[in-house]
Formats: C-alpha cells, sequence, structure tokens
C-alpha cells in the first residue's frame, strides 16, 4: 500500500512538474516590427516572474495563420483585422504599442538625417519610375546635396507583413498611381525590388547593397546603425523621426470608438506628426482551451502596459497612455474559458 501511495504520489507530482513547465512559458508569433521591444519586456517580465515568452518573429501573415491554427497562445500583426474579420474567426486584439517605420538607404556619403524624401518621390522609386539617386525629383528635395550617381536597389518584404501594410497604405494615400496600380495588403505585387524576410531581412539587404533603400521599424534602423532619411509630412515639413513625431501620430488615435480597435495611423494630419506611423496589435481567440495559458499571456501584456513604457520609449515606441489601456484589458472580459468565465481577473502577476 505504502508503494502504491509513492507511485500515486510520484504520478501527481509529475504531472505537477509538467504542468508547471507548461505554464512557465507562453508562446506568441508573428509581427517582426515589435519584436526588438518584445523581448526586451519577455527578458524584463522571466527575470521577475519566471514565465518565459517564446515568441517567433515570422512577419503579421505567419502570426495571422498560427493563431487562426491556435498553434501559439497569440498572434501579432501590424495590420489590424477588421472586425467582421475578428468576427468570423473568433478573435478579439489590443494593441500594445505604437511605433514608426522610416526609409533607410545605403549612400557614400550622406549620413543619417541628411537626406529628405516625401510620399510621392518615394512612390515613385517603389514603382520603378526613378531609378537614379541623382534624379531630379530627389535632387530637388535636397538641394545643396551632393547626390551619387547610382542606379537605386529597392528593398522591400519577402514575406506577409504588417510593416507593408502599413508602408503601402501611406503609399496609397500620398499617390494615386500607387494606389492604382500596386495598392495596400500585407503583401502586394513589387512592380521591382529585393525581398528580405522580416524587419531584419530588410534591414540586412538595404545595409550591404549599395544604392539600396529599405522601410524598416525604427527600432531596426537604430540597433543596425542604418542612415534613415527625413520624411515631408502631410503639412509639408521635414521631419526627423523619432518618439515625439511618432507621439504626434499616436494622438490622433480615438481607441474607444475604434470597433474592434480597428485603427489605421499612416498620415495623419499635424505639423510635427510622423507620416508612417502604426500600431502594431495582439490576436487572440474569445473562447480558450487553455484559460491559464490566455491568463498568463494577458498577465504578460497587464505588466507591459503597467511597467514596460520606459522600455519602450527607449527603443523609441510609444506606449500606450492610461486611458486607452482601461479600454484595452476591458475588452479581455470577452476571452473565456470552457466554462464561459472570462480567464482574465484584473491583476497582473
Amino acid at each position: 500500500m505504502k508503494l502504491l501511495r509513492m507511485c500515486i504520489f510520484g504520478i501527481f507530482a509529475a504531472a505537477g512538474l509538467a504542468i508547471a513547465a507548461q505554464a512557465a512559458e507562453i508562446s506568441g508569433a508573428g509581427a517582426t516590427f515589435p519584436y526588438p521591444i518584445y523581448a526586451k519586456w519577455a527578458a524584463a517580465y522571466a527575470a521577475k516572474t519566471g514565465i518565459r515568452l517564446n515568441y517567433q518573429s515570422i512577419g503579421s501573415g505567419g502570426g495571422i495563420a498560427q493563431i487562426n491554427a491556435r498553434t501559439v497562445d497569440f498572434g501579432a500583426s501590424d495590420m489590424p483585422l477588421k472586425p467582421e474579420v475578428l468576427e468570423k474567426s473568433g478573435l478579439t486584439q489590443f494593441p500594445p504599442v505604437i511605433g514608426g517605420e522610416v526609409l533607410v538607404v545605403n549612400l557614400p556619403g550622406i549620413k543619417p538625417g541628411q537626406m529628405t524624401l516625401d510620399g510621392p518621390t518615394i512612390a515613385n522609386i517603389y514603382l520603378g519610375n526613378i531609378t537614379k539617386w541623382d534624379d531630379p525629383a530627389i535632387a530637388k528635395l535636397n538641394p545643396g546635396l551632393k547626390l551619387p550617381s547610382l542606379a537605386i536597389a529597392v528593398v522591400h518584404r519577402s514575406d506577409g507583413s504588417g510593416t507593408t501594410f502599413i508602408f503601402t497604405d501611406y503609399l496609397s494615400k500620398v499617390s494615386p498611381v500607387w494606389k492604382e496600380k500596386v495598392g495596400e495588403g500585407t503583401s502586394v505585387q513589387w512592380p521591382v525590388g529585393l525581398g528580405g524576410k522580416g524587419n531584419e531581412g530588410v534591414s540586412a539587404i538595404a545595409s550591404r547593397t549599395l544604392g539600396g533603400i529599405g522601410y524598416v521599424e525604427y527600432a531596426y534602423a537604430l540597433q543596425n546603425k542604418l542612415t534613415h532619411t527625413k520624411l515631408i509630412n502631410s503639412e509639408g515639413i521635414a521631419l526627423e523621426p523619432g518618439l515625439d513625431v511618432f507621439q504626434n501620430a499616436a494622438a490622433n488615435a480615438d481607441w474607444k470608438s475604434a470597433p474592434g480597435f480597428y485603427l489605421i495611423l499612416t498620415n495623419q494630419p499635424g505639423k510635427n506628426t510622423w507620416p508612417i506611423t502604426g500600431a502594431t496589435f495582439i490576436l487572440m481567440h474569445k473562447k480558450q482551451d487553455h484559460p491559464e495559458r490566455a491568463r498568463q499571456v494577458l498577465d504578460f501584456f497587464a505588466w507591459a502596459y503597467k511597467n514596460g513604457a520606459d522600455m519602450a520609449k527607449s527603443l523609441q515606441y510609444v506606449p500606450m497612455p492610461a486611458n486607452a489601456v482601461a479600454v484595452f484589458e476591458d475588452s479581455w472580459k470577452q476571452i473565456v474559458g470552457p466554462e464561459g468565465k472570462p480567464v482574465w481577473n484584473g491583476h497582473s502577476s
């Protein structure tokens, strides 16, 4: 009997360890745009709680596919899903941070922030209509800047990408020709260029290709010491990228009135507003088969909202204001377990 009790205890102990091990890691996949801040938050959170985040930076298209297949606890996309798509898929979404995209170039003698570009010119470069760096259209935007007579090597994403969605949405707003011929989406039929996987891939190709130009989230430009350009915004003002101008675009976000938090923040008004700005989104199933893991995902993001603002700012992401966080956390009530009870109790770890 004693031996039997020991065996039973051993079985339950092993089961408990398996559950603890399972609970010690949450999984997510998707957007590369927010990967730098997710990695920073994850390291700090693991140090505090022992709970690790296993996040696959595979692009928004991959994140949407994996959450639909229920192979991860959450998906991540820089393209918000429309309310009707969320409803059909049984998903909900919320945004952890806002970031800005920049154009990066690899040109001899050109320093960060020294070159200025505008939306129509960028569209013509990506349409293949402007093929040399000393083109008159670029020269007009950069009087006095010595432009090399180099071929332009266009770099874009090769994977399904929310970064691409934000970029092409912006180009569709500033260029009627782009809107008609290419349009916006996580994947488009690129007229010209080389494809790189993820923000990481675009950064790598642009940095090693003479004459290269690519679009990346600003943290990648900083981390890889890439040469960014200034951009002319909707008010005709040439701006340097950075937290302040990203925040000005974020200030126009009315999350409470947006069904399903579907908001796109490109080409916003304001003299000091960065034109290529967007939120990134977390996708979760409303009905959870594993409520404990879902609760831990929400605990993680609740902790990040409360404690991660300075970390976000250090990487030039815009943290969400407290009034918006309250709206997002209230929406988590619709995420329920098998018995229909909300998985999150309103307290982070």
